[in-house]
């Protein structure tokens, strides 16, 4: 459900013509203009969509008979339309909103042409509608790398995004990271409301960390790449060495690619996990060092065993 008040507020739209709905049930991120309904066609009528009505729309109601227009509008608002957005600054007929105050439809008003509007609405309902997900962990932006930290409660996972801030990089949450999954392969990640921009670190307490460090260091939302797993260290657990298979972990269906690194006294993990992001950028890129290193051992391995024997 989208709040109508936060859907007016977030599109910048006016309100040409009330209505008494609070919320809009809309079940995709999709919109509807409605040029062949207006025509008489209403086979696959997407009427459960914000209908949006541009300058073609408008014009063509403006050169229908006044007989014609009226007919038109009254088969069109025998659907349970949720809204109507009007593009361009245009106004609507008196007709559209007679009926549009009869059947309790809101109609609404931007200034912006209508691709435009489309997009941002098509963007702002995909962010709303998307399917949500909490996660325990710590999100930050490294490099330009959405860099997601998880692990067991005291391993050092705030401790470490304290320093990565302290180095430069932004927090985007700490402890509570609410996910939403925008596409089939895409995640965002935010902090709740209530603690946004604020961090606990055991022994001090609640810190704010925009107070302390400044807006720089804060981000709003990021998308989450990589997911970076702290566990305290093993003795017996053969960790990683070479880091020629790539390991990955899935989140609300969405593959991403997962590393996990052993937490010890003495060892620098903010550097570790700027190296790990750097690296992850490389391999986007198409280099893999572990890749690079095998190909070498191969070609020297390949050499010696052509060179002449005496």
């Amino acid at each position: 459900m989208i709040s109508a008040d936060d859907f007016v507020r977030e599109l910048n739209l006016s309100v040409l013509s009330p209505s008494g709905r609070k919320t809009f049930d809309f079940a995709s991120a999709e919109l509807n203009r409605p040029g062949m309904q207006l025509a008489g066609y209403y086979a696959h009528f997407a009427y459960e969509r914000p209908q949006v009505i541009g300058k073609v729309e408008m014009s063509y109601l403006d050169e229908l008979e006044d007989n014609v227009r009226l007919e038109r509008l009254q088969k069109y608002f025998t659907y349970p339309i949720p809204c109507i957005i009007i593009c361009r600054g245009m106004r609507p007929p008196d007709e559209m909103k007679a009926l549009a105050e009869e059947h309790d439809v809101p109609i609404y008003g931007t200034d912006w042409v209508t691709t435009r509007f489309s997009v941002n609405a098509i963007n702002y309902l995909s962010r709303e509608l998307a399917p949500r997900s909490t996660v325990h962990g710590v999100l930050l932006d490294v490099y330009g790398i959405g860099v997601l930290l998880t692990g067991e409660s005291g391993v050092g996972k705030s401790e470490a995004a304290l320093e990565l801030v302290k180095r430069g990089h932004q927090l985007v949450a700490d402890d509570v990271v609410d996910i939403r999954r925008v596409n089939e392969n895409r995640l965002t990640g935010e902090a709740p409301e209530t603690i946004r921009h604020f961090m606990e670190i055991r022994g001090i307490g609640i810190i704010d960390i925009r107070a302390m460090f400044g807006i720089g260091a804060v981000l709003r939302t990021k998308s989450i790449d990589l997911v970076i797993h702290l566990e305290l260290w093993q003795e017996k657990k053969a960790y990683e060495r070479l880091g020629v298979q790539d390991r990955y972990t899935s989140i609300m269906g969405v593959r991403l690619p997962e590393v996990v690194l052993p937490v010890r006294p003495g060892r620098n993990l903010a550097v570790v996990i700027e190296v790990t992001a750097r690296n992850l950028s490389l391999k986007r890129m198409g280099y893999s060092a572990a890749q690079e290193l095998d190909r070498r051992l191969n070609d020297m391995i390949t050499q010696k065993g052509t060179e002449p024997t005496a």
